[in-house]
């Protein structure tokens, strides 16, 4: 399919109500993707604590393990999109779903630093194959016409992991200790993420009815995938992406000690944090109700732009409570709306063949730049002894961030003008 053809298809896009069994998988693959979130991602930050407090191991350490996830979750990140590009969806899932219990029963029973850098590696995998790039590449092959519905509706519920997630792991860890809480997350990957992948994604109906041959299929994503290499939108939107999420990544893992370093306030630091939740689940619910109206490179400008201004209202914040919670507040709606605009954008500027390896590969560096940031932070700190210049560097990253998705958005119209002619 021509560029031109796949945007006036998804122009036409038809978002009518869904069938009982429609809606049902979608809203299980929600709360499998909720799941991952929640006993994956969201637990580490309580976990760390009371494991280094018995094991004796340094935060530096314990933290490397983390970024070693994120470093082979990019890497990942293309060759299981690749299966999924060719049928394999149902079977990644479902072994992505056993390899993060496997991996989380790792972990609880770790005693040397080495075992708990062997878990991160498999749960790095694991996040490659069950969180949201994989889902969104099932969704948008089984449903080319209204991919971008169901995406957001998937973001939303997931969107609550954290809320759900980090009371239950910090009743679990006061109640069972922490070496418990991670078997009872093991088994909410089983119990609850297994069945739904394995399942659900079976029973996801092809839109249109027509199955396509397998091997001609292959060969169509194959294509993309190669052709991806040489658009200059991709290069833009791969420039877009990483510079976001590394100013994201730095500032998530520094905002309380930067706020610390100001001298603001236990209460109004702990305000600041607890919207950033909401702030993000809120900016999905409106996107899900009013964004299919709205052209997503419209949507796409306002989301990339609304993060420098949220970092110049933290710069200029002080401490004062109304600045910060309004920076809270804009932080968490435009890392709510980016993750639904990542996952959809890519159809928008470019095409839905290979959607899976190219989404993999626009997640490379993005997972890497996760990975190295809150270190690059952490390093610019110690040598101007202060915050301050990380802020400076953030709102400089997040402009290169919005200027390239303009440039994007600017190169998708001219080839979409081009091949109209």
């Amino acid at each position: 399919m021509s560029t031109v053809s796949s945007r006036t298809e998804k122009a036409s896009d038809n978002t009518g109500p869904a069938d009982s069994q429609d809606r049902l998988v979608t809203w299980a693959l929600a709360l499998a993707q909720l799941v991952s979130w929640g006993s994956v991602y969201y637990s580490f930050s309580l976990l760390v604590v009371p494991m280094e407090q018995t094991m004796g191991w340094s935060r530096t350490a314990t933290n490397a393990a983390l970024s070693v996830g994120l470093l082979v979750s990019g890497f990942a990140a293309y060759p299981i999109g690749r299966w999924i590009d060719h049928g394999l969806g149902r079977r990644v899932m479902a072994v992505g779903s056993v390899i993060a219990a496997a991996m989380l029963l790792l972990w609880a029973d770790a005693q040397s630093l080495t075992l708990l850098f062997v878990a991160w590696v498999g749960l790095g995998v694991s996040m490659a194959a069950t969180f949201y790039d994989p889902v969104f590449a099932v969704v948008t092959h089984r449903y080319p016409r209204s991919f971008r519905t169901k995406i957001t509706l998937i973001t939303l519920v997931a969107g609550f992991a954290s809320t759900a997630f980090i009371p239950l792991t910090q009743f679990l860890v006061g109640s069972v200790g922490w070496r418990m809480s991670l078997v009872v997350l093991a088994v909410l990957n089983l119990v609850i993420c297994l069945p739904i992948h394995a399942v659900a994604i079976r029973s996801l109906p092809l839109e249109g009815g027509s199955r396509p041959d397998r091997g001609e299929v292959k060969l169509a994503n194959d294509a993309a995938t190669r052709r991806a290499l040489r658009t200059p939108t991709f290069w833009a939107l791969a420039v877009c992406f990483t510079a976001y999420y590394a100013t994201f990544a730095a500032l998530t893992f520094h905002l309380v000690p930067l706020m610390v370093e100001r001298g603001v306030s236990n209460g109004v630091s702990v305000t600041t944090m607890a919207l950033i939740g909401p702030a993000q689940v809120a900016a999905r619910a409106v996107w899900f109700t009013f964004g299919r109206t709205v052209h997503m490179s419209t949507v796409g400008i306002i989301v990339v732009t609304l993060f420098p201004l949220s970092t110049i209202v933290l710069i200029f914040g002080g401490q004062s409570a109304a600045l910060l919670w309004l920076f809270a507040v804009g932080y968490g709606a435009a890392n709510g709306m980016m993750t639904i605009l990542r996952g959809t954008i890519v159809q928008d500027l470019m095409w839905t063949e290979g959607y899976g390896a190219v989404s993999g590969m626009l997640s490379f560096p993005s997972n890497v730049a996760k990975g190295i940031a809150p270190i690059a932070a952490a390093s610019i700190w110690s040598f101007t002894h202060g915050y301050a210049a990380v802020e400076r560097t953030v709102f400089l990253v997040s402009i290169v961030s919005a200027l390239a998705f303009l440039v994007a958005v600017r190169l998708s119209r001219r080839s979409a003008t081009s091949e109209a002619y």
